[in-house]
């Protein structure tokens, strides 16, 4: 699949080790390796698991441009500023939330923090760039959460990944009238497996 994309233009990849995301340590760092390997020309962010510096290290080494943290940047403000003063601009930090809190562990958990909280939090810690995910919409194809992503935007400085919801050419084209830079990027997922987005197209109109 990585190979896929990467064939119709893609230039980013955004890899998720959901098993590590629930065991709480990476499970799935030889495909990961894999993917790094068979896609030289591609930029690739992995999330899911990774809760220490170690971790973190090994997908630098492999080659990995951006390394998500979620409920380790959560829960452990110490290792978040460790990170960052370490690993800088590699550090993003994932903030999956439902009805505006953050849910961490795989999003079986409530981390009883808003996502704004949060992300002033890390905001401070000196993180740049956040992946926001409305796990409410997330591969339900219901539509990207507008008002969340421009509350986001209208409260903090940092740089937004979207996430959740993003179903068709309009979700993208919504986000895409916020008219803000630091819209950094949406994550489509299930709207390409399903052909409801068209990457090559959507590559072409949106960074055109």
């Amino acid at each position: 699949m990585a190979l896929r994309w990467v064939s119709v233009g893609a230039s980013w990849l955004h890899v998720v080790d959901l098993d590590g995301a629930f065991d709480g340590v990476p499970r799935n760092t030889s495909v990961i390796e894999s993917i790094r390997l068979e896609c030289p020309g591609v930029k690739i962010q992995v999330g899911g698991g990774i809760r220490s510096v170690e971790a973190i290290e090994e997908l630098v080494q492999l080659g990995i441009e951006r390394v998500i943290l979620g409920t380790a940047a959560v829960q452990d403000s110490k290792f978040l500023a460790k990170s960052v003063d370490r690993f800088g601009e590699l550090i993003a930090v994932g903030i999956d939330a439902r009805d505006e809190t953050v849910r961490i562990a795989g999003w079986t958990s409530s981390a009883r923090v808003t996502a704004i909280d949060l992300a002033l939090r890390i905001e401070q810690a000196g993180v740049g760039v956040v992946v926001y995910t409305d796990i409410a919409r997330d591969g339900g194809l219901g539509g990207v959460n507008v008002a969340a992503n421009r509350k986001m935007l209208d409260c903090t400085k940092l740089k937004i990944i979207s996430s959740g919801g993003i179903s068709s050419m309009g979700d993208l084209a919504a986000l895409s009238s916020l008219d803000n830079t630091r819209i950094d990027g949406a994550i489509v997922g299930k709207a390409l497996y399903e052909g409801k987005i068209d990457l090559k197209k959507a590559l072409a109109y949106f960074l055109d």
